[in-house]
């Protein structure tokens, strides 16, 4: 049986969400979570994508194939007890054998937090970037919605990408105050995104905020396709997937027609 979980991790204590040879991985401790409760059966674990180390998320979304029947409940509370208290399996459903957690979704929503303070909280060092200057919030959000729409992002790409195609879709991109806390939220959705790319668009928002840029500077990068003309990656720590939108079960059922016929 094919199962769907949603899960929420703090990113802090991990290499990423992706197994690699040196490190602790989400992915790895999942699967070793798996092992333990389907008593010694290897069981892959597939993500809706990567994050990078350090990143956290409130709705990744992965799939898995357990080799015995169980329910779903029963899955989401085995699962719940014997992975650590930085991984929590939020919902567990059963899906279709053709369901893949990566290669059909159409979207996701990420969100950046940013602690405005003079001195940063000991409860959120770890989960907000500190930027402990006079930012513009308005400057911000005018630059940001020049980003909605289709455009060439090379600009706001790592270089150690391996994509050759760097158009995206953004359908949301805003900042928001809470004058309370002096808190940002950066909230960023869209058809996909590319490696770093939000942490970019981060970066050189807070920059245009600060006055460091002109208020159209997006309008620019978006035009000279050059990393290097953009502003820093903001750190990791700030980053959130915040969930994932998939295309319905005749969309994907038509996908995995269309990939017979060309295996045909």
């Amino acid at each position: 049986m094919r199962y769907k979980a949603v899960i929420e991790y703090d990113g802090g204590p991990y290499i990423g969400f992706q197994v690699q040879p040196d490190g602790k991985s989400i992915q790895g401790t999942l699967q070793k979570a798996l092992k333990t409760i389907s008593k010694g059966h290897n069981i892959g674990v597939h993500g809706s994508g990567r994050t990078d180390s350090g990143v956290h998320a409130k709705g990744q979304v992965i799939h898995f194939d357990y080799p015995a029947a169980i329910s779903t409940h029963g899955l989401w509370r085995a699962l719940n007890s014997v992975t650590p208290d930085s991984i929590r399996i939020k919902e567990v459903e059963a899906v279709e054998e053709t369901f893949h957690a990566r290669y059909h979704t159409i979207g996701k929503r990420y969100e950046y937090h940013v602690d405005l303070a003079k001195y940063p909280s000991p409860f959120t060092a770890q989960y907000m970037l500190h930027h402990p200057y006079s930012t513009d919030v308005d400057r911000m959000q005018t630059a940001l919605n020049d980003l909605i729409g289709t455009h060439d992002f090379k600009s706001f790409c790592s270089t150690k990408t391996d994509k050759t195609d760097f158009v995206r879709t953004l359908t949301q991109a805003q900042v928001d105050y809470d004058a309370e806390n002096h808190h940002l939220t950066f909230t960023f959705a869209g058809d996909g995104f590319l490696y770093n790319m939000v942490r970019i668009l981060v970066g050189t928002a807070l920059q245009i905020g600060d006055g460091l840029r002109p208020v159209d500077e997006m309008q620019r990068l978006l035009a000279v396709k050059d990393r290097n003309e953009a502003g820093p990656t903001a750190p990791a720590h700030g980053l959130y997937l915040m969930a994932v939108d998939y295309m319905d079960r005749a969309d994907r059922d038509a996908k995995v027609a269309s990939w017979e016929d060309h295996r045909r």
